[in-house]
């Protein structure tokens, strides 16, 4: 069993943040897998189903992404895994707009949802990386990653999502390289 946790904060005021592409990210392979209803549990909501061969928890904490990690690793827990069945999917300012990168391990580069989970399981878990972009300057980060995406990004993102809904399967399998092969494909249509 895999456990894939997407990053972001809970109530409709932050719905469509770019902070909250994470919980946006599950939504989308819910839908597009037919996993099963959602569910209360581990401080957050989950939804169970299959992608291919493997079995997938999807899990969007509830805890306000400060605190994301008390969440994440009651699953963990739970399910007796370790820190090798996690996925973590995020926003990341350090990439341009919509391109994704997967990556083993790592730091959090100030990002509080990653530094959260370090605290509770560790840093030895994959991280699904989704560029929202930098605004320019350290003072305007809060603001931009607790803002809205743009209309004009609206196209881009909907094609985004679809995708990594669509290859999922590259990343359930284990093959991140195909994975990131295929989105960056999907995002360069234009």
């Amino acid at each position: 069993m895999q456990i894939w946790a997407g990053l972001g904060n809970p109530g409709p005021r932050y719905a469509l943040h770019r902070h909250n592409i994470g919980f946006m990210t599950m939504d989308v392979i819910a839908d597009m897998h037919s996993f099963g209803p959602i569910q209360k549990k581990f401080s957050g909501w989950v939804q169970e189903g299959r992608i291919g061969n493997e079995k997938i928890l999807l899990l969007k904490p509830a805890t306000f992404m400060n605190e994301s990690g008390r969440s994440v690793g009651e699953a963990l827990r739970f399910y007796k895994l370790e820190t090798d069945a996690l996925t973590v999917f995020h926003d990341e300012l350090d990439l341009a707009p919509f391109k994704v990168k997967v990556k083993q391990g790592g730091g959090h580069a100030g990002h509080n949802g990653l530094r959260s989970i370090d605290q509770h399981v560790g840093p030895d878990f994959r991280r699904v990386r989704i560029g929202i972009g930098h605004p320019g300057h350290k003072d305007r980060v809060h603001g931009y990653v607790l803002g809205n995406y743009a209309k004009s990004e609206q196209d881009d993102l909907v094609q985004m999502l679809g995708g990594l809904g669509a290859e999922a399967s590259w990343l359930a399998d284990g093959n991140d390289p195909r994975f990131m092969s295929e989105m960056a494909l999907r995002m360069q249509t234009e």
